[in-house]
């Protein structure tokens, strides 16, 4: 969130339709198109989450076009001409396995923290600053909370992973305690040895400013260095898979096309393995409020963020 100390930030059968789409293409024959990644996910989550999209959408088959029906004849019909797509989406694809990988999820905040200041102020190192341990995060006008989405989401992408083979590390477990600080939170990915680590949080900006962001680590030599190339290809990653299928724009009041880098967030700062923030949206803005609030919404979000994962940890 923007106003902070320490901004840290329909069902799928499979953790993302890049690496799985393109897997189940190259197994039915040669596709004279790819269909973009947004399309794919649309059609793995099924008709139920691509709202308005056409009957057959989500299968792979060709609408029907609208228009006066023929009348009836005897005569010989031309030969229907193939389809460009030659392979049809299975609604239940086999998906890519993450088997051997370690991934670190960190939702933002937590519930408790609002009733426990002396514990989330409290000072800690994290190399360029001392600051808070812990913050409160951001709510919508409405008052829904930003931790009690962080951990949504983020109990969302768990299950999605771990169904892949994945194994996944949380940095909590319930929405109802207080912290852990942010040093606590890098110290359990880097314990796991993660093969990827992200926090997951929604901003609390400006009302008239809207969409997404991926915060990447900047340089602090000596401490992060080994880890800036690689969670630069994370953050990438993540930003394409996230805008893709989401929809959500990236954000037009800080960074530049979805990405930015900072060095005063602990959670990046102290990481020694791969690691992004991810503010999804932001709360106080009515247009990206309401889609935060959406269950919908925040499946898709996972969907995306296991989508950019797999393009990370597997190359797709």
């Amino acid at each position: 969130m923007r106003n902070i100390a320490d901004r840290p930030c329909p069902p799928l059968v499979g953790p993302g339709p890049r690496g799985v789409a393109q897997e189940t293409l190259s197994r039915a024959g040669p596709v004279q198109r790819r269909l973009p990644a947004a399309v794919l996910a649309c059609a793995l989550l099924g008709a139920a989450g691509c709202a308005g999209s056409p009957p057959g959408a989500a299968d792979g088959t060709a609408a029907p076009r609208p228009g006066r029906a023929r009348a009836a004849s005897s005569a010989p019909t031309a030969p229907v001409p193939p389809p460009t797509i030659t392979a049809k989406l299975s609604p239940r694809p086999r998906r890519l396995s993450l088997a051997g990988d370690v991934i670190a999820l960190d939702p933002g905040h937590n519930g408790g923290n609002a009733t426990h200041p002396g514990i989330i102020n409290r000072l800690v190192n994290v190399i360029t600053e001392q600051k808070a341990c812990d913050t409160t995060g951001a709510e919508t006008d409405a008052g829904y909370p930003e931790h009690a989405f962080n951990f949504d989401v983020a109990t969302r992408l768990a299950r999605l992973l771990r169904n892949d083979g994945a194994k996944v590390v949380l940095t909590r477990q319930t929405d109802t305690g207080v912290g852990p600080c942010v040093t606590q939170r890098a110290a359990l990915g880097n314990r796991a040895h993660a093969n990827a680590a992200i926090s997951i949080h929604a901003d609390g900006g400006p009302a008239s400013g809207s969409g997404f962001e991926v915060i990447e680590p900047g340089l602090v030599p000596g401490f992060n260095d080994k880890i800036i190339g690689p969670s630069r290809r994370l953050g990438v990653d993540i930003r394409n898979e996230y805008h893709a299928i989401t929809g959500e724009p990236y954000s037009d009041y800080v960074g530049v096309q979805g990405l930015d880098a900072r060095t005063d967030l602990g959670g990046l700062n102290l990481s020694t393995v791969p690691k992004v923030f991810i503010e999804c949206a932001n709360m106080r803005n009515n247009g990206d409020a309401a889609r935060l609030t959406s269950a919908a919404f925040r499946q898709r979000a996972a969907v995306a963020l296991a989508a950019g994962f797999i393009a990370f940890l597997r190359g797709h």
